[in-house]
């Protein structure tokens, strides 16, 4: 006969063994002290400088929960995957965190070409991606909570500024050649006429184009006295040093851009830059208590004193706090459960208070005006007085009153 300490090392053992032979999603359920999240950056590849500080910025909100008591008692971890700045890489690895790892929330991408590509994923299998970068919209997808700022965002109080304060009437568009800089351009012309102005030219470079000179030449020619540029990337800084090369002044042509942002000023230096503008939800140089201690803390995070901070950086590290809040608000981790209670969710940002829209899943944030100094940092010129709505589809008509992006998801017929 066994005795009863015996009985019980037998079925204790006995359970261990079963956990074991159980499949890794079955033990990961019952690790209750445990949420796991994803996170889907580019860690190496040319995009991993901006993307391994999209990371950290997760990083940084999640070890900030964790220290205030997790999320409904329990620890977040973070499963780091690597990208590597290409989209085909980008989908294998979020199959893997969702499928594999069944993980139901990732917070990743930086780049459309990289959302679109794991979208599918997040679709068939019912998972949510949080996205942080602002981008063209034209997108309305259940399983993707938008975080960054989307068209109406940037260019609703932007052009009309630009005509009205700085008095330019005749804009030349330039940008890379994809997706994000065709579809601005598209909300842009509407409002450039609306605010009586015209625009010149709307041309376009392949995306890591450095020679600038010939377009360069092609603005001075032009009669533009306002560029707005929606450059990206490596070809940017190529863009800015050229424009001063040729004796183009931002006092009389000014560049007026949706991209350019702290670190790309760093990287081309602050002087070819100077007196030129950008429209963003978030500055570095936002001068309240919440952001000094967001960027401090940052700095402290990475071991970094002279680290920068930006609008994607910033959106990167707020979603992980409207995520905890959606999770507590449903009691459950699950899509489903994020889904229905995302919508509505509030936060006080480092860049001020921002809200998930209901019907879009998009980011109500604060646009705002910064002219760069010499010093790299900007001087917020133009601040809109409360976070403003997002329509994904301003370019097709989407308005406050004519919602395009609803709870059902897009209103093609509207299209």
């Amino acid at each position: 006969m066994l005795t009863t300490s015996r009985r019980r090392l037998l079925v204790s053992s006995a359970a261990s063994a079963a956990a074991l032979a159980s499949p890794a999603w079955m033990r990961s359920a019952f690790a209750a002290d445990t949420i796991k999240v994803g996170a889907l950056y580019s860690q190496t590849g040319g995009l991993s400088i901006v993307e391994k500080m999209l990371a950290n910025a997760v990083r940084m909100a999640v070890a900030e929960i964790n220290a205030a008591g997790g999320v409904m008692g329990r620890t977040v971890e973070v499963v780091l995957e690597d990208g590597a700045s290409d989209p085909k890489t980008f989908n294998e690895k979020a199959s893997k965190l969702v499928t594999r790892d069944r993980i139901e929330t990732v917070f990743g991408c930086h780049t459309s070409a990289s959302r679109k590509a794991v979208l599918p994923v997040f679709e068939r299998r019912n998972a949510m991606l949080f996205y942080q970068t602002h981008y063209e919209g034209y997108e309305c997808s259940k399983n993707v909570v938008y975080s960054g700022a989307v068209a109406n965002q940037q260019l609703g109080n932007y052009i009309p500024w630009i005509a009205q304060k700085l008095g330019k009437k005749k804009f030349f568009i330039v940008g890379s050649n994809y997706v994000y800089p065709r579809e601005m351009a598209k909300v842009s012309k509407k409002l450039i006429e609306e605010s009586g102005a015209k625009w010149v030219a709307d041309e376009y470079l392949e995306l890591g184009h450095s020679e600038w000179a010939t377009m360069v030449r092609k603005i001075k020619e032009s009669g533009a006295d306002v560029v707005l540029s929606n450059v990206v990337g490596d070809s940017l800084v190529a863009f800015y040093r050229e424009y001063k090369n040729q004796g183009m002044s931002q006092a009389a042509v000014p560049i007026c851009a949706t991209v350019t942002s702290e670190i790309e000023i760093a990287a081309m230096g602050a002087e070819y830059a100077a007196g030129s503008y950008t429209s963003v939800p978030y500055f570095m140089s936002i001068d309240t208590p919440a952001n000094k201690s967001f960027i401090e803390r940052y700095r402290k995070f990475v071991n970094d004193p002279k680290a920068v901070t930006y609008h994607s950086l910033e959106a990167a590290y707020f979603q992980v706090f409207l995520w905890k809040q959606a999770v507590e608000a449903g009691k459950a981790t699950t899509a489903d459960a994020i889904r229905a209670n995302i919508g509505g969710q509030t936060f006080d940002a480092p860049g001020g208070r921002v809200r998930i829209d209901p019907d879009s899943l998009h980011a109500w944030v604060t646009p705002r005006i910064g002219q760069w100094q010499a010093d790299g940092q900007s001087k917020v010129v133009d601040a809109n007085p409360q976070p403003l709505r997002p329509l994904p589809y301003s370019a097709y008509g989407e308005t406050d009153s004519n919602l395009i992006c609803t709870r059902k998801g897009a209103v093609t017929a509207k299209i």
